[in-house]
Parts: C-alpha cells; structure tokens; sequence
C-alpha cells in the first residue's frame, strides 16, 4: 500500500519522451535548486537533440509544469508539476536499520513522558529531514468520572466536572428562579447516568438529542441546568493544543539570493499562524498514511510557496490522535521525508499504546 494519498491522478497527458524529460529536470532541481537548461539534459543523457528537448521543455512550461524563473533558459517545475512527480514519478526509498533506530531510541526510551516524546519528535524530523518540524499535540480524551453542581448562594451554582485522568473544571453558573437543593442533585445524578466514563466532547453531541427527552423527564429548572452544565463545560476543549516547532534554523540554511530571504520570511509569518496550521494538520488526519501540500494548494502557505509532508499517529485501535510532519521548501527530499515522517508517526502511535518498537 502507498504511503502517500494522491491528490489527483496523473501522468497519462504526457508522452515517454516528455515524460523523460520531465522526471530529469524535476529530479536535478530537487537535487541542486538549480534550473535545468537543455544543455544539462543532453549531457545526462537524454538521447534527442537540443533543439528537440527545448521543443519538449517549452510544451511543458505551456502546460503549466514548469517555468522559468528568470531570463535564462532553464527551467524549474511549479507547484503543480511538483505535485505530478510526486504523485506519479516519485520513488519512495526506505528507511536504514541505523535510521530505524536512532528514532525508536530517540523517541520510545523507558520513562519518557509522551509530552517530551513529541518534542524529540519534533526535533528529530527536523535535522534528519533538514525542514522545520511539527507536531500537533493530541485532543484530550479522558471521559468523565463526575459531575456535580453545588450551590454557592441563592442566585449562583458551581459546576464541577471530574475527568478519568484527575483533571477537574469549575464553572460557575447562575440559577434561576426555583432551583431548590434537590433540583441540583436531580441535574446532577441526570448526568452522572449519562456521562460517566465517556469523553465530554463525545458525548456533547448525542446529549443534544437526548435533551429533548430530558425535558419531559426533569424538572423544567433542573433541565435548563443540565443544558446549562453541558454547554460550560469544555470536556478538554479548552486545554489549549499545542503546535510545537523545532528547527526554524534549517529554513534559512539554503536561502541565499533575496528572493529566498523574503520566501523565508513569509515562512516564518506562516509558522506563526498557529490555529491555521494546527487546522491545516488537523486535516491530515482525516485518512491514513503520508499527505503532501505543495504550496497554493493551501491557503496558508500560498505566499512562502511551502511544502507540508505530514501523517496522522494513532493508537493501535487506529483512533487518531494528531498528526506529526515536516514544513519546509517545496524543494524537500520528498523520497526520503516520506518515510521518515511515516515510520515517526508509527512509532508514536505505538508509544501511546505501550509497545515498543
């Protein structure tokens, strides 16, 4: 099975010989960044012509692949073209045993708290693979142990949610008119029945509907106070996610000429859009395996031009839990980052199952 999810199909538009020529110019520039002239391809082999291959390369550019970024003759492939490689022509190496490894060691030591784990790897993507790396931290999934709401005056309640894994949150509540002791502790044993033991944020979804049927069970001020507590409570959502980013340093190791400065410069902005990027990295764990977003396919890194190489990590029952990947320039070592964020992903879904790798 492929690691990567294809955004669209491909290669059948183009000839062999286009094709060729194709393959070879996109993989000298994801080498070297440099653009690739007619001259360059005929000494890499390329049995035709100069005259033929400048014929094929200018189609190319017409067909929106490639480009010239300045006035000289060679070429570079856009965004789009680069999706088509990847998508179509990529070669996906392997990881080494040494590789394997040194992340399984990195990442899965005895002890080692699953906070600090996605902080390594964070950090180890980013010098293996030479981007900036990121992880999402997991959305919070304790379930519910207890709820309560207790009176604090004749005008005032608190709310009080009790999670499996110790956390606690209070809100407080203003009462309406009638709400006696027993009605809180109608409320409360209301919820207990229905919560205990299922994530907030679950089970929010289906009390909505149930809360039809509560009105004609509860009291009316009891109903309203088991609505009330529902909506206040957060259930996690408000422990904040975290978005940690390690090696912003590697951005700027190929940025010589202005241009690079100011895509660079972009980058950096873009990595500041943290609720964007943690949206953008929440998509990818729609689906399993590696996703790839070459730049204005999305919105946030249509500036910078960017390339996004990311996976979800799941437990074993394949519950997602967040996505880890690499942000760099749409020049990444696709063939060897893809693995190298796909094997991390594995190996902190399998921490959080308590296996070792």
């Amino acid at each position: 099975m492929s690691l990567i999810q294809p955004a669209y199909a491909g290669l059948t538009a183009l000839d062999q010989r286009a094709r060729d020529i194709f393959r070879r110019i996109v993989e000298s520039y994801l080498e070297t960044g440099e653009p690739v002239g007619s001259r360059t391809l005929s000494l890499s082999g390329v049995s035709l012509s100069p005259a033929s291959i400048r014929n094929t390369m200018q189609d190319l550019t017409l067909a929106g692949l490639l480009r010239s970024p300045h006035a000289s003759a060679g070429r570079i492939p856009t965004h789009a073209g680069l999706r088509l490689f990847v998508d179509g022509l990529l070669e996906i190496g392997d990881l080494g045993t040494e590789e394997r490894r040194e992340i399984d060691a990195r990442l899965a030591g005895r002890g080692r708290h699953f906070d600090e784990a996605l902080d390594a790897a964070s950090a180890l993507l980013s010098g293996l693979a030479g981007g900036a790396g990121v992880v999402v931290t997991p959305v919070q999934q304790a379930g519910v142990k207890h709820v309560e709401f207790v009176a604090l005056g004749h005008d005032q309640a608190l709310a009080v949610l009790v999670a499996d894994d110790g956390t606690v949150e209070n809100r407080l509540m203003p009462l309406t008119a009638g709400v006696t002791p027993a009605t809180l502790t109608e409320a409360s044993n209301f919820l207990n029945a229905r919560l205990k033991g299922r994530p907030l944020a679950e089970a929010r979804t289906e009390m909505a509907a149930e809360l039809a049927t509560a009105r004609r069970e509860l009291d009316a001020a009891a109903a309203r106070l088991v609505e009330d507590g529902v909506a206040a409570w957060s259930g996690g959502a408000d422990r904040e996610r975290s978005l940690i980013v390690r090696g912003r340093a590697n951005l700027l190791a190929d940025a010589e000429a202005v241009e690079d400065l100011e895509r660079v410069r972009s980058l950096f902005e873009d990595l500041e859009q943290k609720e964007q990027l943690i949206g953008l990295l929440d998509g990818v764990e729609g689906g399993q395996g590696v996703r790839i977003f070459i730049g204005a396919e999305t919105r946030l890194f249509s500036l910078s031009g960017s390339a996004v190489i990311a996976a979800p990590y799941m437990t074993g029952r394949q519950r997602v839990l967040g996505a880890i990947g690499v942000i760099g320039p749409a020049r990444l070592n696709y063939a060897r980052v893809i693995p190298l964020v796909d094997y991390t992903a594995r190996v902190l879904g399998r921490m959080l199952d308590g296996q070792e790798t």
